[in-house]
C-alpha cells in the first residue's frame, strides 16, 4: 500500500516501460526521428501515447481532436486505436513539422483517419463551431501553446459531447507549478488553467502525474 505517487527513478521508469510498452515500430521511428529535431522536448512520452490510445478504447471514441500535432506521434497512436470509422482532426500551425506527421501517418497505415488543418488553432476551433461541430467529439487531446489553454479548453468543450474526455498536456511543467517563486508567462499560464479547471463543475476532474502532467476533464 502507499499514501502517494510512487517516485520513477530511472530505474523504476525503464521497468515501467519494459513491463508495459507495447510500441509498434512505426511510433518507435518517429519518436527516434523526433529526439533529432529542435523542439525535441515538445515530444509526449511512449507511455502516454499508449495510455491515451486506452482511454480512447474504453470510451469507443470515434471522433478525436488534437490542438498541437507536432511531428504527430500522439495523432498516430489514437488513429491507431480507433475503428476503421473513426477519425482525428488536427491542428497545427506548423508545415515543418507536421511533415514528419503525415509520413507518420502513411506508414502507420492511418492517413485516411486523419484530417490536418493548419492554422491558427483559435481561428480553426471557432470555425468549427460555425460548421456545426459543437458536441460531435468524443475525446480531445490539447498539447499547444501554454497561453492559449483556457480558450482552447473553452472552445474544445463546446465541441465535445456530454461524457466526452479532454486531456490536456504539460499541466505540471515539469514541477514549475508548484514553485510560489516562479512567475514566467508559461508557468503562470498553467497555473491559472490548473486553478480554473479545478473550479470548474461542468467537468470530473483528475490531474495524473504522466508524462509532464497530463489533465483529464471528463464533461458533464
Amino acid at each position: 500500500m502507499s499514501a502517494r505517487t510512487l517516485n520513477l527513478t530511472d530505474d523504476v521508469y525503464e521497468y515501467l516501460l519494459a513491463h508495459s510498452l507495447r510500441e509498434p515500430a512505426t511510433l518507435q521511428e518517429l519518436r527516434e526521428l523526433t529526439r533529432t529535431l529542435p523542439g525535441a522536448g515538445m515530444q509526449i512520452s511512449p507511455e502516454q501515447g499508449q495510455f491515451m490510445a486506452l482511454l480512447v478504447r474504453l470510451m469507443g471514441a470515434r471522433q478525436c481532436l488534437e490542438v498541437g500535432t507536432f511531428t504527430g506521434y500522439s495523432s498516430t497512436a489514437v488513429a491507431l486505436a480507433l475503428p476503421d470509422d473513426g477519425h482525428v482532426t488536427c491542428l497545427d500551425v506548423s508545415e515543418e513539422y507536421t511533415r514528419h506527421a503525415r509520413e507518420a501517418w502513411r506508414a502507420a497505415g492511418v492517413e485516411d483517419k486523419i484530417t490536418l488543418r493548419l492554422a491558427p488553432a483559435r481561428e480553426t476551433l471557432e470555425d468549427m463551431l460555425a460548421e456545426g461541430w459543437a458536441g460531435e467529439f468524443d475525446f480531445a487531446f490539447i498539447d499547444a501553446d501554454k497561453q492559449n489553454y483556457p480558450h482552447y479548453y473553452e472552445t474544445v468543450l463546446e465541441l465535445l459531447r456530454p461524457g466526452g474526455l479532454i486531456a490536456v498536456d504539460n499541466t505540471l511543467w515539469g514541477g514549475d507549478v508548484a514553485d510560489p517563486g516562479n512567475h514566467e508567462a508559461d508557468t503562470d499560464a498553467i497555473r491559472a488553467f490548473n486553478d480554473r479547471v479545478h473550479g470548474d463543475d461542468r467537468v470530473d476532474l483528475s490531474l495524473l502525474p504522466v508524462g509532464d502532467g497530463l489533465t483529464l476533464a471528463r464533461k458533464r
